[in-house]
């Protein structure tokens, strides 16, 4: 029987045992267990992972462990430079895009809000969610850490906060949102680029009262929805500039 040491750092202990938190503990490994295999068997989805040290040196998820080896599992780092080290991730997305799962409806208006990609159906299922996230190289949202612990999902971030506004504040600082926010680009129900409209095309369309005080105007070219900056937009705008501030 092979026995490991591991020990898992900030907020991946939210996703142990409470006798596990914040400390070494050993634990028995199958024979040619592997560091994913084990630390997802502890609870850790292996999205949640981004540096693994195995007896003080880097190790990828497919790591072998063998009797007696010390196991020390980080989350992402956002202070410190571990670029010399060995991340567990391939690349990262340079341009993130979200497929959020059908309890984050409330999450993925307010990522399109911010002007970020984010697919969503309330009709979605787990193994959509999964195939989009292959195909088109999205970032998973959700709630279930067994989600995440798909072998084919390898970019996904575990929400932690239960109401819209927190999480969204969550996702922002953890994946560093803040500096390529673009905020109403996009239109809130179809989550495609809204574009200039002259008022003239659109006026029949517009309450009276909207017609008199507005001139600026957007429009999805999907739904046909038209954006005005009105009382609405500056409720928006007070709180996505609580979210985005440091």
């Amino acid at each position: 029987m092979v026995n490991a040491t591991f020990r898992f750092y900030e907020e991946l202990n939210d996703f142990l045992a409470p006798a596990r938190r914040k400390q070494a503990f050993s634990v028995p490994c199958a024979e040619a267990a592997t560091t994913k295999h084990m630390i997802e068997a502890l609870g850790v989805p292996h999205t949640e992972v981004e540096l693994i040290l195995v007896n003080g040196e880097s190790a990828d998820f497919g790591r072998i462990l063998q009797d007696g080896d010390r196991v020390a599992v980080y989350p992402r780092f956002e202070a410190m430079d571990v670029t010399p080290l060995l991340r567990v991730r391939d690349y990262p997305l340079r341009e993130p895009r979200f497929v959020a799962d059908a309890h984050l409806g409330g999450l993925a208006r307010m990522l399109r809000m911010l002007g970020f990609d984010t697919l969503y159906d309330n009709h979605f299922h787990d193994d959509t969610i999964v195939a989009i996230c292959e195909q088109d190289e999205r970032i998973v949202l959700t709630r279930d850490r067994e989600l995440l612990k798909r072998r084919t999902v390898t970019h996904g971030c575990y929400v932690h906060a239960l109401k819209p506004e927190a999480q969204l504040k969550e996702i922002v600082e953890r994946l560093d949102l803040a500096r390529s926010a673009r905020p109403f680009t996009l239109c809130l129900h179809c989550n495609v680029p809204l574009r200039p409209v002259d008022k003239a095309s659109v006026v029949d369309r517009l309450p009276a009262r909207v017609r008199m005080h507005y001139d600026r105007f957007s429009i999805c070219g999907m739904c046909g929805r038209v954006y005005w900056e009105g009382s609405h937009w500056l409720h928006m705008r007070q709180m996505l500039d609580g979210v985005l501030s440091p």
